[in-house]
């Protein structure tokens, strides 16, 4: 006990002989309500004068506040002395010896506690059942019974008492770190109901938001700190939501204050060795290695989040060398297995990764990423790999022949043309994989189905979409393969820095420049919310790519970013673009890339990309209202196109007629399902003028990558016409959003004949064989 004496007489002076009797649950309510309030002066203060009776509290508090080793003394003696709530004492040693990287000595903690409930756990009070299952979550890093077992546990701890608030938090963050954001959510829904201001139910929601990329995580994360600005976790969170953000000097900012609230979060350091990592600031880095390390001598943990958070910022290679830290510091540590080999897939390193994750998933058999991967791996198996020069398409047996015959040229092509776009060639083989299921793709870029991209890259492994995942029509999967593509490209010419709004921009502009109608285009709703001052200033641009704050706004951003890039490229040419490239890469952050390359400030450059875009799209302004973000977008040419629908419902097809082409003129660009292009085309088909309706078509089928049946309906008329020319271009381009019509190629084989085209037609009957017809000879012949 002399440990303790120089800085608690007042508690010692509290100790009786013996079990001290529960006489002080008032005071441990009081101690920990300004624990949970943030009040951790006060807290302290209030259990020092509280003798015995508030030990466990006391011991809490000092936790919270950094002091771990005095924490534990008071824990300890809480635990010789019997005092009220001692079980919990002995599962919050059991958690500090983890914490502080003493396995052996919390393994046997948390043991003993376990044990002691399994043989007369039926007459333990719900909040020593807490305590019994917070013992069996310490087991469970090492056994997966342990985490069965504290799932039993929590449950029981509620049984016995439904107002129970711990219980479910601690239920809430068990799920969570097995990535089950549903069951996670529930449990922290069930303790808000109880407690609405509850902080670490708060947080423990706000973790599920940010888990699952929703714009109100930030939010939550501020309702938690509301309800207790010191909580050292919340703040740790703020710190990655800012850094996800590239706003390094705000996650520095955070991070800080969760150490200054409790100088032991580890999180908090991984945060901040991450931050001066990715600013390239190897003393910080060093600092908060350290920093760790007087927590816990081997911080594997710290290496596993740092790594996780510069794979965020698609800085795969130094993610896997992270993991590798990690790995070498605890070899047991199915978070550094998994985190390793999560990042060698990504890297193409499909054996090592697999048996990593292998070895990850046999100590920790309820992380659903680890299983849906390997589930995924195990799939892969019976996909094909056909090889072109540079690249290795992957994709489901069935398919594989098929999308070859269009994926390899057309990368081919792409390699060929980005690399002299951008004066850098990416090491090769580069590899693609294409999955037939969304859900499959989405497994493989995040461990979950429910991902909303199309593609994803990852620098020289390319994961994608099949045309199959998608509803004929819904997307071009070969705009979305140029797309990736260019990421390798502009990662790679920037080691990888790059920020996100700056490589989107470029891919969607890579897109238009490949193909007539690839890319993105002008809706009324961006032009509205342009013109409503609804668009993010560049400065922020990439918060529409992390954490839209409204549905559209990520469609924007992307629109928006293509934009920036096409008027630096026009003003200052393509070799501005190489260059900011390369600022990226020599540690430069966007004022200076802008500043250094441009000689723009980011203020100065968003002055003339505003004036740049009044003029780019002048005539549809005048013809949209300012979008307040509620509904579609409103004025002139709405009206006017609801207008040309009425007349055509009326049967006045001259006057509708003449209101669609007045509609068309307000707005030459708008591709939406009621274009004005589009109603032309059933008019002029209505009096038999193909002629016309051709016309019309193809000024549609030249903005809409994806419009399907209008290209279809376009090629059937040209081929009325005779022009086989502009039948072939149309049938091609059906094939780049649905690849899989036998007719469509068939079709497309005769009109080569036509063209005096055997190669293209050759190409469409071996398309026709690769998708299996049921008359196979006749296809054959």
């Amino acid at each position: 006990m002399t440990r303790l004496m120089a800085w608690a007489p007042l508690v010692l002076l509290g100790f009786v002989a013996g079990r001290v009797q529960d006489d002080g649950l008032a005071a441990r309510r009081r101690v920990r309500a300004l624990a949970e309030s943030g009040h951790l002066s006060e807290a302290e203060d209030a259990a020092r004068r509280g003798g015995a009776a508030v030990l466990v509290p006391l011991g809490e508090v000092l936790a919270l506040t950094g002091r771990l080793a005095a924490a534990d003394s008071v824990f300890r003696i809480a635990v010789e002395r019997s005092v009220p709530d001692w079980r919990n004492a002995v599962a919050s040693r059991a958690e500090l010896a983890a914490r502080r990287g003493n396995a052996g000595v919390a393994r046997q903690l948390a043991l003993t506690l376990a044990s002691a409930y399994e043989r007369d756990g039926a007459r333990w009070t719900a909040d020593d059942r807490v305590a019994a299952g917070r013992a069996y979550v310490v087991l469970g890093r090492d056994d997966a019974q342990g985490l069965r077992n504290a799932l039993r546990a929590f449950d029981a701890a509620v049984a016995a008492d439904s107002s129970l608030v711990e219980a479910r938090i601690r239920l809430g963050d068990l799920f969570l770190d097995k990535y089950n954001a549903p069951d996670a959510r529930t449990s922290y829904t069930e303790a808000l109901r109880l407690s609405p201001r509850q902080p670490r139910a708060l947080l423990g929601m706000a973790r599920v938001l940010a888990f699952q990329g929703s714009p109100d995580a930030t939010q939550g994360v501020r309702a938690s700190l509301s309800a207790n600005p010191s909580l050292a976790p919340a703040q740790a969170l703020l710190a990655q939501l800012h850094l996800d953000a590239e706003q390094y000097d705000s996650a520095a900012v955070s991070a800080g204050r969760a150490l200054a609230a409790d100088s032991s979060a580890a999180d908090a350091w991984a945060m901040l060795g991450a931050t001066a990592w990715l600013r390239d600031d190897s003393a910080g880095f060093a600092r908060a290695r350290a920093g760790a390390a007087r927590v816990n001598p081997r911080p594997s943990d710290f290496y596993s989040e740092v790594a996780e958070a510069v794979a965020r910022h698609r800085r795969y290679a130094e993610a896997e060398q992270f993991g590798r830290e990690a790995v070498a510091l605890d070899s047991l540590s199915s978070r550094a297995l998994g985190g390793l080999g999560i990042n060698e897939l990504r890297l193409g390193h499909i054996e090592a990764g697999s048996a990593h994750l292998t070895r990850a998933f046999a100590r920790d058999p309820f992380h659903i990423w680890y299983k849906n991967t390997l589930d995924l791996l195990d799939e892969m198996k019976t996909f094909r790999t056909v090889a072109t020069r540079r690249f290795r398409i992957v994709a489901p047996a069935a398919e594989a022949d098929l999308l070859a015959l269009y994926l390899g040229p057309l990368l081919e092509e792409a390699y060929d043309s980005l690399a002299a776009r951008y004066e850098y060639r990416p090491p090769t083989p580069i590899r693609i994989e294409l999955y037939r299921r969304h859900a499959d793709f989405s497994v493989r870029t995040v461990g979950l189905a429910g991902l909303g991209a199309l593609g994803v890259s990852f620098g020289t492994v390319l994961v994608m979409d099949a045309p199959s995942a998608r509803s004929p029509g819904e997307f071009n999967w070969g705009s979305t393969a140029w797309h990736e593509l260019t990421h390798t490209f502009t990662l790679g010419r920037s080691a990888h820095r790059v920020p996100r709004w700056f490589s989107e921009g470029l891919s969607v502009l890579e897109e238009r420049r490949a193909r007539p109608a690839w890319g993105a285009g002008p809706t009324p709703e961006f032009l509205a919310a342009f013109k409503a001052g609804r668009l993010l200033p560049l400065t922020r641009l990439n918060d529409g790519f992390v954490r839209p704050s409204y549905p559209a706004e990520l469609g924007f951003s992307y629109y928006q970013a293509s934009l920036v890039c096409e008027m630096i490229e026009g003003r200052w040419g393509r070799a501005a673009l190489v260059s900011m490239l390369a600022g990226y890469r020599d540690g430069l952050d966007t004022r200076g890339v802008f500043t250094g390359v441009l000689h723009q400030t980011p203020e100065a450059l968003a002055v003339l990309f505003d004036a740049w875009l009044r003029q780019k799209f002048a005539g549809p302004l005048t013809h949209v209202a300012a979008w307040d973000g509620k509904g579609p977008a409103t004025g002139e040419f709405v009206t006017a196109l609801a207008s040309a629908e009425t007349l055509v419902e009326q049967k006045h097809p001259a006057e509708a007629r003449a209101a669609f082409e007045r509609a068309e003129a307000m707005f030459p660009m708008y591709i939406g399902p009621d274009a004005p292009a589009l109603g032309l085309a059933r008019l002029a088909l209505e009096r038999n003028d193909k002629p016309a309706a051709v016309a019309a078509l193809a000024r549609f089928t030249a903005l809409d990558e994806s419009a399907l049946e209008a290209n279809r309906r376009e090629a059937s008329l040209r081929q009325d016409l005779g022009d086989w020319a502009g039948a072939a271009s149309a049938l091609q381009r059906t094939l780049w959003i649905f690849p899989y019509d036998p007719a469509a190629h068939a079709r497309l084989a005769e009109v080569a004949e036509r063209l005096s085209d055997p190669a293209r037609a050759l190409r469409e009957r071996r398309a026709v064989v690769a998708l299996a017809p049921a008359d196979l000879l006749e296809a054959r012949y």
